[in-house]
């Protein structure tokens, strides 16, 4: 006989997928954006799928074993506002709809997912919160925080998993989370679709981008050097001074000194000074230049003083570029790196990353920050004449293969952002089966 469970902000169905895998009949999902509950349906012939859950009657809701929902985390999230419950949009209050069903209809056990950070918001406030309203609805909690990489998944991204069980009929005493190893081998290889076409290329500009930082790597290599970790390239040259932060210095103080990428700082007004130097100097709120910032700054002059000679003929290769791709992030600490070549390449707001192939970073709802395979071949029918024949992005079918989704259709989404989005909004199967099937087993003795 088959267990029950809803899916609440259901997404793409995640849940629905991990719980139908080991036994589960989703009897009642929700989902308030029209486009995913019409996906939501192609992929899940005959569920039943609701929109708005503010205006669904608990009570309609059919009873079920396990309540499962991956509630917003855009009200905790490290890269929203962090507003928590106190979100004007009202989303950090729908936890409190999920505990209305609770009430209503006492599944045996809960599974939640959010963003890592829940913990830590508002000091731990938030976390006691969601705790006491479950403790107070007669259930015991129990959270861990997995990333999918600990599984041998291929994708960094951490996540909060909650279960919780009705007192009356348990304690988790049956349960116990997963227990990944540490050296668990991870590969992105595992996820590449090597036969994939129409795939998308990397753009000229953005390869000779790559193509220029791949020269300043392997000059490291090339002579056994650590490759430096974090890289202002504006401050090869620079000297202008840090105490105070520019924006506190005086005309006098700023004429004479050298700005970006080492030019002279010239000007008749503090403004036209200004504007010779680094957008993050000139516009740095603190009183002294300090933290991360700094510590970013003279790493930077540190290489550029030890490495003059060859980086003052390298460096006007980075003009055409603006100004995050001016900066550089190496991951690869403590990796054997032969070439560039076979690392993971990201073009982030923070600047251009290099990682190992181990696995991905998590998806990101910004397309143009897709990773990018440098190592892969491309189609041989669909090259251009005297086009490189390797490198490009990652498909959205490897996307879903890291989501443990490979078996949805998502086309109907437009457009390919919205897949994108859709994706790196859902929670990942195959974590979420690692841990539920400890948490059902009862359900299925």
């Amino acid at each position: 006989m088959k267990f029950k469970f809803i899916d609440l902000f259901a997404g793409l169905g995640g849940f629905h997928l991990a719980m139908e895998s080991l036994g589960g009949e989703c009897v009642f999902a929700s989902e308030l954006k029209e486009d995913l509950r019409r996906l939501y349906t192609m992929n899940y012939p005959g569920a039943r799928i609701e929109g708005d859950i503010t205006k669904i009657d608990p009570q309609s809701i059919p009873d079920h074993d396990v309540l499962c929902a991956g509630f917003p985390c855009q009200p905790f999230s490290v890269a929203g506002k962090r507003q928590g419950f106190n979100d004007i949009k009202g989303r950090g209050n729908l936890f409190d709809y999920i505990c209305g069903i609770v009430e209503a209809k006492r599944p045996r056990f809960i599974m939640l997912e959010n963003v890592a950070h829940l913990k830590g918001h508002d000091n731990g406030n938030t976390w006691l919160v969601i705790k006491g309203k479950l403790e107070a609805l007669n259930y015991c909690v129990q959270d861990e925080i997995f990333s999918p990489h600990q599984f041998g998944i291929p994708q960094h991204r951490k996540r909060i998993y909650i279960v919780c069980e009705d007192l009356d009929r348990g304690h988790l005493e049956h349960f116990h989370f997963p227990t990944p190893s540490k050296d668990v081998p991870c590969s992105i290889n595992s996820i590449i679709d090597w036969d994939a076409k129409n795939v998308t290329k990397i753009p000229p500009e953005r390869r000779r981008l790559i193509n220029t930082w791949d020269e300043f790597i392997m000059h490291f290599i090339n002579r056994g050097l650590p490759v430096p970790r974090n890289i202002w390239a504006h401050e090869f040259g620079a000297t202008y001074d840090l105490d105070p932060a520019p924006q506190f210095q005086t005309l006098e103080q700023l004429q004479g000194k050298r700005g970006a990428f080492g030019q002279p700082v010239t000007g008749s007004t503090k403004e036209e000074c200004l504007a010779c130097l680094p957008k993050y100097a000139r516009e740095y709120a603190g009183k002294n230049i300090a933290g991360l910032h700094r510590e970013y700054i003279e790493a930077s002059r540190k290489t550029y003083a030890e490495n003059k000679e060859w980086l003052d003929a390298w460096k006007p290769k980075l003009y055409e570029f603006q100004y995050s791709r001016q900066k550089f992030e190496w991951r690869c600490s403590g990796g054997n790196v032969k070439s560039p070549e076979e690392l993971i390449v990201q073009i982030r707001q923070s600047g251009v990353r290099y990682k190992m192939p181990n696995y991905s970073v998590a998806l990101t709802l910004n397309i143009s920050q897709t990773p990018i395979f440098p190592w892969v071949p491309l189609p041989k029918d669909e090259l251009e004449p005297g086009e490189p024949d390797k490198g490009r992005y990652m498909t959205l079918l490897e996307a879903q293969r890291i989501q443990g989704m490979q078996s949805l259709n998502l086309a109907p989404l437009t457009p390919a952002t919205r897949r994108w989005e859709a994706l790196g909004n859902a929670v990942n199967v195959d974590v979420v089966r690692n841990i539920a099937q400890s948490l059902v087993k009862p359900l299925m003795d």
